[in-house]
């Protein structure tokens, strides 16, 4: 007889200002390693993992309640979309037609909008026959909403497994669409592998040799420039806070990391794209995916209004993301899709589909 793969239980968490009930998922593993998806915002709740002392503790900023993540601003653990990341003057056109999206971030609409999909109530069910415990969380945007043509079916099945080599927790990303419609869904975790306190000893390298660089609006210039000699080279290990207050000015515009780095061998399916340390647990995170971008984002705009579950406040640098996505911008920008880099707009007929892997290990010896 197979061991026991894990268990799946969900709880009520709360009514939204609206009335709406969200509950909260928890896939549980044997050794009580543990994520917790809420099905507001399909967000990323609580992971649970080893530290280098087998201590489980949290490596994401988890908030206690329905009425925080509704007050937080920065979409804490939330699926976002319909388009992930800024959309320039919050306009796009598709076959000819222009549309517009209602802005929320200076001139440009960020994250699909005023009221995104990470603001939504998703449907939740188990799914069983995988490598481990599994909840899929599907959403229906109507044609029009925020401004997008075609009724869109999204989801996202977490995913969570382990063996010898730690525990990993994959995101599915799919979608669906009746009309032609821009697609581009991450989810906006901010990881904190040795718990409170800053992120900047945290040490990284990312798998990518150009980033793109943006304007006073953050929005893309259009180049995708190369990253030696500048802040953005994390091709060998490098501790977060070593370049982080350098003069530079694409630092200086985003007040830190929020830049998309485009991932080496793109369009070749799912690889490793970066590694995480943190010093003092000893944790370590492996992200793979078959995205052609990450969005590395620093907490810039972080001003200590979050309380995280034990009541402490979040502030700026205190976590990280690690978004990964298509392009910023790309369906304004026809030279950030193609050749690897996939397409901005999803057609009927046609799968939006992307997959990130999350993989957690400890060592003594970090």
């Amino acid at each position: 007889m197979d061991a026991p793969t894990g268990t799946v239980s969900h709880a009520p968490f709360g009514r939204t200002r609206r009335g709406e009930p969200v509950e909260r998922w928890e896939l549980r593993l044997p050794s009580g390693a543990s994520a917790e998806v809420l099905t507001r915002g399909a967000a990323l709740h609580r992971v649970r993992v080893p530290d280098a002392a087998g201590a489980l503790g949290d490596v994401v900023v988890a908030l206690p309640d329905v009425s925080s993540y509704e007050a937080a601003e920065g979409y804490p653990g939330a699926v976002v979309g319909r388009v992930a990341n800024r959309l320039g003057g919050g306009r796009f056109t598709v076959d000819g037609v222009e549309h517009r999206v209602p802005v929320n971030d200076g001139p440009n609409a960020l994250h699909g909008g005023a009221e995104g999909f990470d603001q939504r109530v998703w449907d939740a069910e188990e799914v069983t026959g995988g490598e481990g415990p599994a909840v899929r969380l599907t959403l229906r945007s109507p044609d029009g909403d925020m401004g997008f043509p075609g009724e869109l079916t999204a989801q996202v099945t977490y995913t969570l497994a382990e063996d010898a080599g730690g525990v990993r927790l994959r995101l599915d990303h799919r979608a669906t669409t009746t009309a032609p419609t821009p697609v581009n869904l991450t989810n906006h975790a901010y990881f904190t592998l040795d718990g409170p306190g800053t992120v900047e000893e945290h040490v990284l390298r990312l798998h990518a040799s150009r980033y793109v660089p943006v304007g006073e609006d953050l929005i893309p210039t259009g180049e995708l420039r190369d990253v030696t000699g500048t802040p953005f080279d994390f091709r060998t290990p490098t501790r977060l806070g070593e370049r982080l207050r350098d003069a530079d000015e694409q630092l200086l515009r985003a007040g830190g990391y929020d830049h998309c780095l485009v991932l080496d061998d793109a369009g070749t399916g799912e690889r490793t794209v970066a590694e995480l340390t943190g010093p003092r647990s000893g944790r370590r995170l492996r992200v793979r995916t078959d995205a052609p971008g990450l969005q590395l984002y620093t907490g810039n705009f972080l001003d200590g209004a979050w309380r995280t579950v034990e009541g402490r406040p979040v502030r700026q640098g205190d976590a990280l993301c690690l978004e990964t996505q298509l392009l910023p911008d790309a369906v304004n920008r026809p030279a950030f899709t193609g050749g690897g880099l996939g397409e901005a707009v999803l057609r009927p007929g046609a799968v939006f589909t992307t997959s990130t892997t999350f993989a957690f290990s400890a060592s003594s010896g970090s």
